[in-house]
């Protein structure tokens, strides 16, 4: 349950973000949603390797519980893993906005000399 809550905060905060800067928001909630369900996989699977590496017995406890103190951590690692790649995306944005006004001051100024000739 805790999942699905951080799912829908991270792709409203993605799609938030693609929308400030004028991007399809979907695609970027959608990018949200695989890097956080990614990082859980990626982390969790190397949590039980090391854990089966370590204590052979471990290989016998089947323990479903959803709200354990290594699904915490890896929730709090994943929703690291999410800021960061959005303070990422979020400077590529900033720096592509920087660029594109000269490209679409010249556009507006070359539309308006079209329309009076």
């Amino acid at each position: 349950m805790m999942s699905i809550i951080i799912l829908v905060g991270a792709y409203r905060y993605y799609a938030g973000l693609a929308e400030r800067f004028g991007k399809t928001k979907w695609h970027f909630g959608l990018l949200a949603i695989g890097i956080y369900l990614g990082f859980q996989l990626l982390f969790l699977f190397s949590y039980e390797m090391y854990v089966a590496f370590t204590d052979q017995n471990s290989l016998n406890d089947n323990n479903y519980a959803g709200f354990s103190g290594i699904n915490i951590i890896s929730w709090l690692f994943a929703i690291g893993c999410v800021y960061g790649v959005y303070r990422i995306l979020e400077n590529i944005f900033k720096k592509e906005n920087i660029q594109s006004p000269v490209l679409e001051i010249e556009e507006i100024g070359a539309e308006h000399t079209k329309d009076f000739h």
